[in-house]
Protein backbone atom coordinates (compact mmCIF):
# COMPACT_ATOMS: atom_id res chain seq x y z
CA UNK A 1 0.00 0.00 0.00
CA UNK A 2 1.45 3.22 -1.08
CA UNK A 3 2.09 5.62 1.49
CA UNK A 4 -0.59 9.23 0.97
CA UNK A 5 1.41 11.59 -0.83
CA UNK A 6 0.93 15.15 0.81
CA UNK A 7 2.77 17.68 -1.35
CA UNK A 8 4.87 20.34 0.23
CA UNK A 9 3.41 23.89 -0.33
CA UNK A 10 6.87 25.85 -1.47
CA UNK A 11 7.04 28.53 -3.88
CA UNK A 12 11.02 27.91 -3.78
CA UNK A 13 12.50 27.83 -6.95
CA UNK A 14 16.02 26.06 -7.83
CA UNK A 15 18.64 26.70 -9.75
CA UNK A 16 19.20 23.78 -12.16
CA UNK A 17 22.26 25.08 -14.06
CA UNK A 18 24.23 25.64 -10.69
CA UNK A 19 23.35 22.17 -9.32
CA UNK A 20 24.14 20.68 -12.71
CA UNK A 21 27.71 21.78 -12.40
CA UNK A 22 27.88 20.51 -9.26
CA UNK A 23 26.80 17.52 -9.84
CA UNK A 24 29.38 16.94 -12.38
CA UNK A 25 32.04 18.42 -10.04
CA UNK A 26 30.91 15.75 -7.76
CA UNK A 27 32.88 12.82 -10.33
CA UNK A 28 36.06 14.63 -9.60
CA UNK A 29 36.32 13.89 -5.93
CA UNK A 30 35.62 10.13 -6.39
CA UNK A 31 38.28 9.88 -9.10
CA UNK A 32 41.13 7.15 -8.12
CA UNK A 33 44.69 7.77 -10.06
CA UNK A 34 46.78 10.03 -10.84
CA UNK A 35 44.54 13.82 -11.32
CA UNK A 36 45.30 16.03 -13.65
CA UNK A 37 46.09 19.48 -13.54
CA UNK A 38 42.67 20.59 -14.12
CA UNK A 39 41.48 18.21 -11.26
CA UNK A 40 39.05 21.76 -9.82
CA UNK A 41 38.45 20.07 -6.52
CA UNK A 42 41.46 20.12 -5.48
CA UNK A 43 41.48 19.07 -1.73
CA UNK A 44 42.24 15.25 -3.43
CA UNK A 45 44.85 14.27 -4.77
CA UNK A 46 47.10 11.37 -6.59
CA UNK A 47 45.73 7.82 -4.88
CA UNK A 48 45.88 3.72 -5.59
CA UNK A 49 48.59 4.71 -8.16
CA UNK A 50 49.98 1.17 -7.97
CA UNK A 51 46.53 -0.38 -8.64
CA UNK A 52 47.20 -3.91 -11.23
CA UNK A 53 50.83 -3.69 -11.03
CA UNK A 54 51.21 -6.63 -8.45
CA UNK A 55 49.91 -9.06 -11.64
CA UNK A 56 51.78 -6.92 -14.43
CA UNK A 57 48.52 -4.79 -15.19
CA UNK A 58 47.69 -1.36 -15.28
CA UNK A 59 44.56 -1.08 -13.36
CA UNK A 60 45.07 3.26 -12.15
CA UNK A 61 42.24 5.00 -12.73
CA UNK A 62 38.56 4.62 -12.04
CA UNK A 63 36.07 5.91 -9.67
CA UNK A 64 35.65 4.88 -6.07
CA UNK A 65 31.90 3.92 -6.13
CA UNK A 66 30.90 5.68 -2.63
CA UNK A 67 32.54 6.76 0.44
CA UNK A 68 34.77 4.52 0.75
CA UNK A 69 38.41 3.40 -1.25
CA UNK A 70 37.22 0.47 -3.53
CA UNK A 71 36.91 0.02 -6.86
CA UNK A 72 33.30 -1.74 -8.18
CA UNK A 73 33.18 -1.92 -11.53
CA UNK A 74 29.45 -3.72 -12.23
CA UNK A 75 28.22 0.06 -10.17
CA UNK A 76 30.95 1.93 -11.92
CA UNK A 77 29.79 1.23 -15.22
CA UNK A 78 26.05 1.49 -14.64
CA UNK A 79 27.54 5.32 -13.84
CA UNK A 80 28.74 5.51 -16.58
CA UNK A 81 26.40 4.81 -18.88
CA UNK A 82 23.89 6.99 -17.28
CA UNK A 83 25.99 9.73 -17.43
CA UNK A 84 26.70 9.06 -21.78
CA UNK A 85 22.74 8.52 -21.40
CA UNK A 86 22.31 12.22 -19.85
CA UNK A 87 24.58 13.39 -22.41
CA UNK A 88 23.34 12.04 -25.56
CA UNK A 89 19.41 12.94 -24.37
CA UNK A 90 20.08 15.82 -22.74
CA UNK A 91 24.01 17.29 -23.76
CA UNK A 92 22.78 20.27 -25.69
CA UNK A 93 21.42 21.58 -23.03
CA UNK A 94 24.25 21.33 -20.55
CA UNK A 95 26.54 24.46 -22.50
CA UNK A 96 29.38 24.79 -20.77
CA UNK A 97 28.98 22.03 -18.47
CA UNK A 98 29.31 20.08 -21.63
CA UNK A 99 33.28 19.45 -21.70
CA UNK A 100 33.27 18.78 -17.92
CA UNK A 101 30.37 16.04 -18.17
CA UNK A 102 32.71 14.69 -21.01
CA UNK A 103 35.52 14.59 -19.21
CA UNK A 104 33.41 12.44 -16.31
CA UNK A 105 32.89 9.92 -18.89
CA UNK A 106 36.15 10.14 -19.78
CA UNK A 107 38.05 9.46 -16.53
CA UNK A 108 35.42 6.39 -16.02
CA UNK A 109 36.10 4.62 -20.11
CA UNK A 110 39.78 4.81 -19.84
CA UNK A 111 40.11 2.69 -16.89
CA UNK A 112 37.26 0.48 -18.86
CA UNK A 113 39.58 -0.14 -21.87
CA UNK A 114 42.46 -1.26 -19.08
CA UNK A 115 40.28 -3.16 -17.16
CA UNK A 116 39.01 -5.27 -20.67
CA UNK A 117 42.57 -5.34 -22.12
CA UNK A 118 43.76 -8.90 -21.61
CA UNK A 119 41.10 -10.93 -23.83
CA UNK A 120 39.68 -13.50 -21.86
CA UNK A 121 39.64 -11.62 -18.90
CA UNK A 122 37.52 -8.75 -17.47
CA UNK A 123 38.12 -6.83 -14.31
CA UNK A 124 35.48 -6.08 -11.94
CA UNK A 125 36.82 -5.02 -9.07
CA UNK A 126 40.24 -3.33 -7.02
CA UNK A 127 40.54 -3.81 -3.74
CA UNK A 128 39.33 -5.92 -0.78
CA UNK A 129 36.35 -4.49 0.84
CA UNK A 130 36.47 -5.93 3.97
CA UNK A 131 40.16 -4.58 4.61
CA UNK A 132 38.99 -1.12 3.34
CA UNK A 133 35.94 -1.10 5.48
CA UNK A 134 37.49 -2.20 8.46
CA UNK A 135 39.59 0.87 7.65
CA UNK A 136 38.89 4.75 7.83
CA UNK A 137 41.15 6.71 5.84
CA UNK A 138 41.80 8.72 2.75
CA UNK A 139 42.63 7.41 -0.49
CA UNK A 140 45.55 8.92 -0.47
CA UNK A 141 46.94 6.95 2.36
CA UNK A 142 45.29 3.94 1.19
CA UNK A 143 47.40 0.81 2.91
CA UNK A 144 45.07 -1.68 2.54
CA UNK A 145 44.90 -4.67 -0.06
CA UNK A 146 44.82 -3.28 -3.37
CA UNK A 147 43.65 -6.98 -4.58
CA UNK A 148 42.75 -7.21 -8.25
CA UNK A 149 39.26 -9.77 -8.98
CA UNK A 150 38.58 -10.53 -12.46
CA UNK A 151 35.84 -13.11 -14.36
CA UNK A 152 37.24 -15.26 -16.95
CA UNK A 153 35.87 -18.31 -19.44
CA UNK A 154 35.76 -20.72 -16.71
CA UNK A 155 34.73 -18.47 -14.06
CA UNK A 156 32.02 -15.62 -15.79
CA UNK A 157 30.50 -12.76 -14.98
CA UNK A 158 28.09 -11.85 -17.61
CA UNK A 159 26.29 -8.78 -15.48
CA UNK A 160 29.50 -7.01 -14.99
CA UNK A 161 31.18 -7.62 -18.23
CA UNK A 162 27.81 -6.62 -20.27
CA UNK A 163 26.99 -3.67 -18.08
CA UNK A 164 30.65 -2.51 -19.33
CA UNK A 165 30.19 -3.27 -22.71
CA UNK A 166 26.94 -0.90 -22.65
CA UNK A 167 28.81 1.73 -21.18
CA UNK A 168 31.40 1.39 -23.57
CA UNK A 169 28.37 1.48 -26.41
CA UNK A 170 26.84 4.66 -24.88
CA UNK A 171 30.25 6.89 -24.48
CA UNK A 172 30.97 5.88 -28.02
CA UNK A 173 28.33 7.61 -29.53
CA UNK A 174 28.65 10.37 -27.26
CA UNK A 175 32.49 10.83 -28.56
CA UNK A 176 31.53 10.50 -32.23
CA UNK A 177 31.26 14.00 -33.15
CA UNK A 178 34.33 14.85 -31.05
CA UNK A 179 36.89 12.34 -31.28
CA UNK A 180 36.12 9.47 -33.86
CA UNK A 181 38.87 7.50 -32.86
CA UNK A 182 38.13 7.23 -29.54
CA UNK A 183 34.79 6.28 -30.43
CA UNK A 184 35.63 3.63 -32.84
CA UNK A 185 37.94 2.01 -30.00
CA UNK A 186 35.41 2.27 -27.23
CA UNK A 187 32.62 0.53 -30.00
CA UNK A 188 35.34 -2.11 -30.88
CA UNK A 189 36.04 -3.15 -27.62
CA UNK A 190 32.26 -3.28 -26.47
CA UNK A 191 31.42 -5.80 -29.33
CA UNK A 192 34.44 -7.64 -27.71
CA UNK A 193 33.24 -7.47 -24.36
CA UNK A 194 29.80 -7.98 -24.91
CA UNK A 195 30.72 -11.11 -27.17
CA UNK A 196 32.91 -12.64 -24.07
CA UNK A 197 29.78 -11.77 -21.61
CA UNK A 198 27.20 -13.72 -23.89
CA UNK A 199 29.50 -16.87 -24.91
CA UNK A 200 30.34 -17.33 -21.20
CA UNK A 201 27.37 -16.65 -19.64
CA UNK A 202 27.38 -16.85 -15.67
CA UNK A 203 26.87 -14.59 -12.26
CA UNK A 204 29.91 -13.50 -10.74
CA UNK A 205 28.47 -13.74 -7.86
CA UNK A 206 29.13 -17.38 -8.21
CA UNK A 207 32.79 -17.46 -8.14
CA UNK A 208 33.57 -13.85 -6.63
CA UNK A 209 30.79 -13.61 -4.20
CA UNK A 210 32.46 -13.40 -1.23
CA UNK A 211 34.63 -10.28 -2.02
CA UNK A 212 31.68 -8.56 -4.41
CA UNK A 213 28.58 -9.67 -1.84
CA UNK A 214 26.85 -8.47 -0.03
CA UNK A 215 28.53 -5.10 -1.37
CA UNK A 216 27.51 -5.36 -5.11
CA UNK A 217 26.12 -8.74 -5.40
CA UNK A 218 23.84 -8.92 -8.33
CA UNK A 219 20.15 -10.10 -7.21
CA UNK A 220 18.59 -9.76 -10.38
CA UNK A 221 20.47 -12.33 -12.70
CA UNK A 222 22.58 -11.59 -15.73
CA UNK A 223 20.11 -11.88 -18.16
CA UNK A 224 18.73 -8.33 -18.25
CA UNK A 225 22.11 -7.25 -18.48
CA UNK A 226 23.00 -9.15 -21.70
CA UNK A 227 20.34 -7.45 -22.88
CA UNK A 228 20.84 -3.83 -22.09
CA UNK A 229 24.08 -4.47 -23.48
CA UNK A 230 22.96 -5.59 -26.96
CA UNK A 231 20.30 -2.67 -27.16
CA UNK A 232 23.18 -0.12 -26.49
CA UNK A 233 25.21 -2.02 -29.28
CA UNK A 234 21.87 -1.40 -31.48
CA UNK A 235 21.67 1.80 -31.12
CA UNK A 236 25.39 2.13 -31.48
CA UNK A 237 26.33 0.23 -34.63
CA UNK A 238 22.32 -0.55 -36.29
CA UNK A 239 23.44 -4.04 -36.70
CA UNK A 240 20.75 -6.08 -36.97
CA UNK A 241 22.63 -9.26 -35.09
CA UNK A 242 22.35 -6.74 -32.09
CA UNK A 243 18.67 -5.97 -32.68
CA UNK A 244 17.72 -9.54 -33.06
CA UNK A 245 19.32 -10.55 -29.65
CA UNK A 246 17.28 -8.15 -28.16
CA UNK A 247 14.25 -9.21 -29.81
CA UNK A 248 15.15 -12.95 -28.65
CA UNK A 249 16.04 -12.44 -25.41
CA UNK A 250 13.00 -10.28 -23.61
CA UNK A 251 10.72 -12.63 -23.72
CA UNK A 252 12.80 -15.02 -22.07
CA UNK A 253 13.66 -12.23 -19.69
CA UNK A 254 9.90 -11.06 -19.09
CA UNK A 255 8.73 -14.63 -18.76
CA UNK A 256 11.73 -16.06 -16.59
CA UNK A 257 11.73 -14.25 -13.25
CA UNK A 258 9.90 -15.65 -10.60
CA UNK A 259 7.54 -13.90 -8.32
CA UNK A 260 9.25 -11.77 -6.25
CA UNK A 261 7.25 -9.76 -3.15
CA UNK A 262 8.89 -6.14 -2.19
CA UNK A 263 6.94 -4.49 0.43
CA UNK A 264 3.37 -6.93 -0.02
CA UNK A 265 3.81 -6.48 -3.84
CA UNK A 266 4.17 -8.97 -6.26
CA UNK A 267 6.44 -8.67 -9.12
CA UNK A 268 6.13 -10.97 -12.19
CA UNK A 269 7.52 -11.00 -15.78
CA UNK A 270 10.97 -9.69 -15.29
CA UNK A 271 10.39 -6.96 -13.02
CA UNK A 272 9.62 -4.62 -15.26
CA UNK A 273 9.31 -1.81 -12.70
CA UNK A 274 12.78 -1.97 -11.29
CA UNK A 275 16.18 -0.14 -12.30
CA UNK A 276 18.95 0.17 -11.63
CA UNK A 277 22.37 -0.69 -10.78
CA UNK A 278 21.47 -3.93 -10.33
CA UNK A 279 18.57 -4.43 -12.17
CA UNK A 280 17.94 -2.88 -16.03
CA UNK A 281 14.51 -3.99 -16.74
CA UNK A 282 12.94 -0.56 -16.65
CA UNK A 283 15.55 1.29 -19.09
CA UNK A 284 15.54 -1.70 -21.45
CA UNK A 285 12.08 -0.76 -22.36
CA UNK A 286 12.42 2.75 -21.75
CA UNK A 287 15.22 2.87 -23.84
CA UNK A 288 14.35 0.44 -26.49
CA UNK A 289 10.68 1.91 -27.16
CA UNK A 290 12.25 4.82 -28.73
CA UNK A 291 13.45 2.66 -31.09
CA UNK A 292 10.48 0.65 -31.49
CA UNK A 293 8.31 4.08 -31.94
CA UNK A 294 10.74 5.21 -35.11
CA UNK A 295 10.76 1.92 -36.60
CA UNK A 296 7.90 0.32 -38.81
CA UNK A 297 7.00 -3.71 -39.21
CA UNK A 298 8.58 -4.38 -35.61
CA UNK A 299 5.28 -6.79 -34.58
CA UNK A 300 4.25 -6.98 -31.33
CA UNK A 301 7.12 -6.50 -28.28
CA UNK A 302 6.21 -5.55 -24.54
CA UNK A 303 8.79 -2.74 -24.89
CA UNK A 304 6.32 -0.13 -25.20
CA UNK A 305 3.60 -1.75 -22.88
CA UNK A 306 6.19 -2.85 -20.12
CA UNK A 307 7.47 1.05 -20.04
CA UNK A 308 3.71 1.96 -19.80
CA UNK A 309 3.41 -0.52 -17.00
CA UNK A 310 6.38 1.31 -15.24
CA UNK A 311 4.99 4.62 -15.56
CA UNK A 312 1.75 3.56 -14.22
CA UNK A 313 3.83 2.15 -10.64
CA UNK A 314 4.85 5.26 -10.12
CA UNK A 315 2.07 7.62 -10.77
CA UNK A 316 0.04 8.39 -7.42
CA UNK A 317 -3.10 8.92 -8.90
CA UNK A 318 -2.18 5.49 -10.72
CA UNK A 319 -4.57 2.25 -9.79
CA UNK A 320 -1.29 0.11 -9.96
CA UNK A 321 1.15 2.22 -8.20
CA UNK A 322 3.76 -0.04 -6.10
CA UNK A 323 6.08 2.97 -5.40
CA UNK A 324 5.78 4.93 -1.77
CA UNK A 325 5.80 8.61 -1.40
CA UNK A 326 6.98 9.87 1.58
CA UNK A 327 4.49 12.78 3.34
CA UNK A 328 6.84 15.33 1.76
CA UNK A 329 6.25 13.89 -1.38
CA UNK A 330 9.83 11.95 -1.86
CA UNK A 331 10.03 8.47 -4.28
CA UNK A 332 10.50 5.41 -2.09
CA UNK A 333 11.05 1.74 -3.40
CA UNK A 334 12.30 -0.97 -1.56
CA UNK A 335 16.42 -1.21 -1.58
CA UNK A 336 19.53 0.35 -0.42
CA UNK A 337 20.16 4.18 -0.13
CA UNK A 338 16.97 5.40 -1.36
CA UNK A 339 18.25 8.28 -2.99
CA UNK A 340 19.22 6.21 -6.24
CA UNK A 341 15.64 5.57 -7.03
CA UNK A 342 14.42 8.80 -7.07
CA UNK A 343 17.35 10.44 -8.75
CA UNK A 344 17.38 6.91 -11.79
CA UNK A 345 13.67 6.88 -11.85
CA UNK A 346 13.22 10.63 -12.09
CA UNK A 347 15.56 10.28 -15.16
CA UNK A 348 13.51 7.31 -16.72
CA UNK A 349 10.45 10.05 -16.48
CA UNK A 350 11.83 12.60 -18.32
CA UNK A 351 13.40 10.69 -21.18
CA UNK A 352 10.04 8.36 -21.61
CA UNK A 353 8.43 12.11 -21.40
CA UNK A 354 10.25 13.25 -24.68
CA UNK A 355 9.55 9.54 -26.64
CA UNK A 356 5.81 10.04 -25.57
CA UNK A 357 6.05 13.57 -26.87
CA UNK A 358 7.66 12.98 -29.91
CA UNK A 359 5.20 10.23 -30.66
CA UNK A 360 1.97 12.29 -30.04
CA UNK A 361 1.09 9.00 -26.85
CA UNK A 362 -0.16 9.18 -23.81
CA UNK A 363 0.20 6.56 -21.05
CA UNK A 364 -2.70 4.77 -19.81
CA UNK A 365 -3.43 3.35 -16.22
CA UNK A 366 -6.56 2.13 -16.13
CA UNK A 367 -8.85 5.31 -16.29
CA UNK A 368 -6.21 7.69 -15.68
CA UNK A 369 -4.47 9.17 -18.39
CA UNK A 370 -1.22 10.54 -17.76
CA UNK A 371 0.43 13.10 -20.58
CA UNK A 372 4.20 13.52 -20.58
CA UNK A 373 3.96 16.71 -18.75
CA UNK A 374 2.40 14.80 -16.20
CA UNK A 375 5.38 12.47 -16.12
CA UNK A 376 8.00 15.88 -16.11
CA UNK A 377 5.74 17.28 -13.25
CA UNK A 378 6.07 14.06 -11.06
CA UNK A 379 10.05 14.29 -11.80
CA UNK A 380 10.21 17.47 -11.26
CA UNK A 381 8.96 17.33 -7.66
CA UNK A 382 11.93 14.59 -6.75
CA UNK A 383 13.92 16.78 -8.34
CA UNK A 384 13.15 20.21 -5.85
CA UNK A 385 12.75 17.94 -3.20
CA UNK A 386 15.91 16.90 -3.16
CA UNK A 387 17.19 20.59 -3.99
CA UNK A 388 15.43 21.83 -0.94
CA UNK A 389 11.27 21.85 -1.10
CA UNK A 390 10.74 19.46 1.81
CA UNK A 391 9.98 19.22 4.97
CA UNK A 392 13.56 19.71 6.52
CA UNK A 393 14.08 23.00 4.17
CA UNK A 394 17.07 21.32 3.34
CA UNK A 395 19.17 20.40 -0.12
CA UNK A 396 20.62 16.82 -0.44
CA UNK A 397 23.04 17.95 -2.64
CA UNK A 398 26.32 18.84 -0.63
CA UNK A 399 27.15 22.56 -1.47
CA UNK A 400 23.36 23.81 -3.20
CA UNK A 401 21.62 26.08 -1.11
CA UNK A 402 22.41 27.40 2.20
CA UNK A 403 21.55 24.07 4.25
CA UNK A 404 22.78 20.57 3.67
CA UNK A 405 24.66 17.69 4.55
CA UNK A 406 27.46 18.55 6.50
CA UNK A 407 28.58 14.50 8.38
CA UNK A 408 28.43 12.53 4.95
CA UNK A 409 29.73 9.32 5.46
CA UNK A 410 33.01 9.80 3.31
CA UNK A 411 36.41 8.98 3.95
CA UNK A 412 37.97 11.83 1.72
CA UNK A 413 35.53 14.48 3.25
CA UNK A 414 35.35 13.75 6.68
CA UNK A 415 39.21 13.51 7.03
CA UNK A 416 41.67 16.37 6.72
CA UNK A 417 42.87 16.51 3.47
CA UNK A 418 46.39 15.96 2.29
CA UNK A 419 47.26 19.65 2.64
CA UNK A 420 46.21 20.75 5.81
CA UNK A 421 47.32 17.46 6.93
CA UNK A 422 50.44 15.84 5.20
CA UNK A 423 51.45 12.62 7.53
CA UNK A 424 49.69 9.48 7.04
CA UNK A 425 46.60 8.78 8.84
CA UNK A 426 46.29 4.86 9.12
CA UNK A 427 43.67 2.48 9.27
CA UNK A 428 42.98 3.36 12.77
CA UNK A 429 44.00 7.15 12.38
CA UNK A 430 40.78 7.82 10.84
CA UNK A 431 38.51 6.18 13.68
CA UNK A 432 38.04 9.81 15.96
CA UNK A 433 37.52 11.55 12.51
CA UNK A 434 34.49 9.36 11.97
CA UNK A 435 32.84 9.17 15.12
CA UNK A 436 33.47 12.95 15.73
CA UNK A 437 30.46 15.02 15.47
CA UNK A 438 31.66 18.14 13.75
CA UNK A 439 31.53 18.96 10.07
CA UNK A 440 33.50 17.28 7.59
CA UNK A 441 36.29 19.21 6.94
CA UNK A 442 36.34 18.73 2.74
CA UNK A 443 33.15 19.63 0.78
CA UNK A 444 32.27 16.84 -1.71
CA UNK A 445 30.33 19.83 -3.59
CA UNK A 446 27.72 18.42 -5.60
CA UNK A 447 27.32 15.02 -3.45
CA UNK A 448 23.63 13.38 -2.92
CA UNK A 449 23.21 11.45 -0.21
CA UNK A 450 21.16 8.31 0.40
CA UNK A 451 18.67 11.08 1.99
CA UNK A 452 16.16 10.84 4.24
CA UNK A 453 13.79 8.13 5.60
CA UNK A 454 10.27 7.67 4.26
CA UNK A 455 9.05 9.98 6.91
CA UNK A 456 11.51 12.86 5.74
CA UNK A 457 13.57 13.12 8.60
CA UNK A 458 17.05 12.56 8.31
CA UNK A 459 19.93 12.67 10.90
CA UNK A 460 22.95 13.80 8.93
CA UNK A 461 25.19 11.49 10.94
CA UNK A 462 28.25 9.89 9.20
CA UNK A 463 27.64 6.65 11.17
CA UNK A 464 24.18 6.48 8.97
CA UNK A 465 25.63 5.29 5.89
CA UNK A 466 22.02 5.04 4.48
CA UNK A 467 20.88 8.11 4.89
CA UNK A 468 25.10 9.82 4.68
CA UNK A 469 26.78 8.20 1.79
CA UNK A 470 26.74 9.76 -1.36
CA UNK A 471 27.39 7.27 -4.12
CA UNK A 472 28.04 7.76 -8.09
CA UNK A 473 25.07 5.91 -9.32
CA UNK A 474 22.64 8.22 -7.64
CA UNK A 475 24.47 11.19 -8.93
CA UNK A 476 24.93 9.84 -12.52
CA UNK A 477 21.38 9.62 -13.80
CA UNK A 478 20.48 13.24 -12.07
CA UNK A 479 23.05 15.03 -14.16
CA UNK A 480 20.62 14.46 -17.26
CA UNK A 481 17.78 15.04 -15.28
CA UNK A 482 19.26 18.45 -13.90
CA UNK A 483 19.81 19.24 -17.78
CA UNK A 484 16.43 18.68 -18.58
CA UNK A 485 15.30 21.36 -16.08
CA UNK A 486 18.49 23.20 -16.71
CA UNK A 487 17.09 24.25 -20.18
CA UNK A 488 13.16 24.03 -19.01
CA UNK A 489 13.38 25.73 -15.90
CA UNK A 490 9.89 26.26 -15.73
Amino acid sequence: MAAMVIRVACSQSHDYGDALSKSILFFEGQRSGKLPSSQRMTWRKDSALRDGYEIGVDLVGGYYDAGDNVKFNFPMAFSTTMLAWSVLEFGKGMSSDLPHALDAIRWATDYFLKATSIPGFVFVQVGDPYGDHNCWERPEDMDTPRTPFAVSKQFPGSEVSAEIAAALAASAMVFRPIDLKYSARLLKRARMVFDFADKYQGSYNDSLGPWVCPFYCDFSGYEDELVWGAAWLFKATKQPIYWNYVLQNINELESSATVKYINGVSYLGGSFAEFGWDSKHAGINVLVSKLIMSMSGTGSTPFIQNADKFICTLLPESPTISASYSPGGLLFKPGGSNMQHATTLSFLLVVYARYLKLSSRVVHCGNVVASPARLVKLAKGQVDYILGSNPLGMSYMVGYGKKFPQRIHHRGSSLPSVGQHPKQIDCKGGTDYYYSKNPNPNLLIGALVGGPDIKDSYADSREDFVQSEPTTYINAPFVGVLAYFKSRPS
